[in-house]
């Protein structure tokens, strides 16, 4: 239901042979403020065709404007302002929303082609730490969004599990290590010996060119060097899944960098034969002076592959497997030239689809304002941050209802919701400083708060033992008034949105547009329930609670859009201004 739209057309009758209907769709402003009316129109650009005052044409043209839709179109000064029939309007948007349920908000955009969406990518034997929880959250949720959009998505975790660093822990693993002890304990130790090697390297160089030994044999299959390679892999993985089991993301793709150890020579010959490679100082780059980019190193002298090398055969072998017609690359901004030379390499090599391929940046987490880094050991562990937030939302149970159902996953739910919801709550360019409290509290812009007003909903409809599917089929048929009262128009307006909100999250690549947009939904309901007896037995109960059903059916459908679960239970910690509303589980 495009209001826009409709407005657009009534007005595009009086001013067709000076602006178009695209043009007039974008002029379309919202007012500032609710006595303004719902939807307006500047008539500044019409002065000079029509030599009046912008106040004299409004007065006008407004005059001459009605539609079903409008309880009355006006002028205020320059501007044409429309004042939807709240009734009739907030009757259509929650009759739409009940007939559509969760599959309000849907697009049929993408029409089945198929996006890759590289997201994750920890590197191997090393701990999953909160440096790789944008990127994972991030691009979890774009994987939702792109879904809701009519995409086909292939989610692909690229594992950093080759490269010099695995010549750097292998020399610390042979010097300082011990199979027991990395049988015990793989990752922390695995991390403990990657941090000594650099701390003994800075003083003593011949360990780096160890390194650089051992990689060299890993490179060439030696036994030894291969077998500890896919030990490290292994233990790292089965660290990996229990992450991922928390988050509730998963992949269709594992292939890390060394799947692509075999199919990097082809990818070097196509880049020769097109006559892209150029020898600088014994290694082999494709030159981007043309387009302001330092070269892109695709061999190094000793004959050595790199990054780049991987990431465009990778490119090439995921276009030939899944015929992607979007690739989206969620890495952090220090990565952005990388992205720009070897997009850059694959246009200059012929391949059309490479115009498709997105980069989507993102800012850093920091601790005490700095960057964490795994090489000097400043890093906190997701794992610890995740069960950490779980075991205080356990606590909460416990103290204040704790004869709840399944307190388990509810504690699970809250606590890790807390967390994705405070990173994706962000704008993704913008720098996010660790602060366990902040994503833990219970007031706020936060996942409990949105999760919570969820629960208030849903107790609300179970109290309501009157309410059921079948009058929710009648309303949506029957004739029953909507609802006008201004707490309500507020809530209705937000629900209407939800479409727009999907559609722009999914063209600006930002998850938090919806984390906003859920938020300031159970904001408004909650001014809603605090103000209108829902449950009084009078002509509009069906509506009210017709509202709040639909209320239920976007918050979930927003918090999965993240990667959160709704939950219809409270679990006894309370918000401000939200009290908990049932101690069962809703059905």
């Amino acid at each position: 239901m495009n209001i826009g739209k409709a407005f657009a057309r009534e007005i595009e009758k009086h001013v067709e042979h000076v602006l178009s209907m695209t043009e007039i769709e974008a002029m379309i402003e919202q007012p500032k403020y609710d006595e303004q009316g719902d939807i307006a129109f500047p008539c500044f650009r019409l002065a000079k065709h029509f030599k009046k005052s912008p106040v004299q044409i409004a007065e006008q043209i407004a005059a001459k404007l009605e539609h079903p839709l409008y309880e009355k179109i006006i002028a205020v000064g320059p501007y044409i302002n429309g004042f939807l029939d709240k009734k009739s309007y907030s009757k259509q948007i929650v009759q739409q929303i009940i007939n559509e349920k969760d599959h309000y908000g849907s697009k049929t955009i993408g029409n089945g082609q198929t996006i890759t969406i590289d997201f994750s990518s920890p590197n191997i034997a090393k701990p999953f730490s909160m440096g790789h929880l944008r990127s994972t959250v991030i691009g979890n949720s774009l994987t939702h969004i792109a879904k809701k959009c009519g995409f086909e998505v292939v989610k692909i975790n690229h594992l950093g599990d080759w490269g010099t660093q695995f010549g750097k822990l292998i020399t610390a693993y042979k010097l300082w290590g011990s199979e027991t002890s990395v049988q015990e304990n793989p990752i922390p130790v695995l991390l403990d010996l990657y941090v000594k090697f650099h701390e003994e390297a800075d003083e003593n160089d011949a360990l780096n060119q160890e390194a650089r030994a051992w990689f060299k044999k890993l490179e060439d299959g030696d036994k030894e060097a291969t077998a500890l390679w896919q030990w490290f892999r292994d233990e790292s993985l089965k660290a990996f899944s229990k992450i991922y089991d928390l988050l509730d993301v998963s992949f269709d793709s594992y292939h890390g960098e060394a799947f692509y150890n075999d199919k990097m020579d082809e990818t070097v010959d196509v880049l020769n034969e097109k006559g892209l490679l150029t020898l600088s100082e014994g290694a082999e780059v494709v030159k981007l002076a043309e387009l302001d980019m330092p070269p892109c190193l695709i061999r190094k002298s000793d004959g050595a592959t790199l990054y780049a090398t991987r990431d465009l055969t990778a490119a090439r072998y995921r276009q030939a497997t899944y015929h992607f017609s979007k690739a989206i690359y969620v890495v952090g901004q220090e990565q952005t030239v990388h992205f720009r030379q070897f997009f850059s390499v694959l246009e200059k090599a012929g391949y059309q689809w490479a115009k498709h391929m997105v980069h989507v940046p993102f800012g850093f987490i920091l601790k005490d304002g700095k960057k964490m880094s795994t090489r000097k050991g400043k890093v906190v562990l997701l794992e610890d941050v995740l069960q950490e937030a779980i075991s205080l939302a356990k606590r909460n149970i416990e103290e204040k209802n704790p004869t709840i159902e399944n307190k388990e996953a509810v504690a699970e739910a809250v606590g890790v919701g807390a967390v994705i919801y405070h990173d994706l709550k962000n704008e993704r360019m913008n720098h996010v400083e660790f602060s366990l409290e902040e994503m833990l509290k219970v007031e706020g812009r936060t996942g409990p708060y949105v999760q919570y007003t969820h629960a208030r909903a849903c107790s609300i409809l179970r109290k309501a033992t009157d309410f059921n599917n079948d009058v929710l089929q009648k309303y949506r048929l029957g004739d029953e008034p909507g609802l006008s009262d201004s707490y309500s128009w507020h809530v209705i307006k937000h629900l209407r949105d939800f479409p727009h909100v999907v559609q722009r999250a999914f063209d600006d690549l930002e998850p938090s547009l919806i984390a906003r947009y859920v938020f300031e939904l159970a904001q408004d309901f909650n001014k809603y329930y605090s103000h209108v007896k829902v449950l009084t037995n009078d002509a509009e109960r069906t509506a009210r609670l017709s509202l709040v059903y639909t209320v239920t059916v976007v918050l979930k459908e927003g918090l999965r859009l993240l990667g959160i679960k709704a939950q219809k239970v409270c679990n006894g910690v309370r918000p401000i201004g939200l009290a908990c509303m049932d101690k069962n589980t809703i059905s």
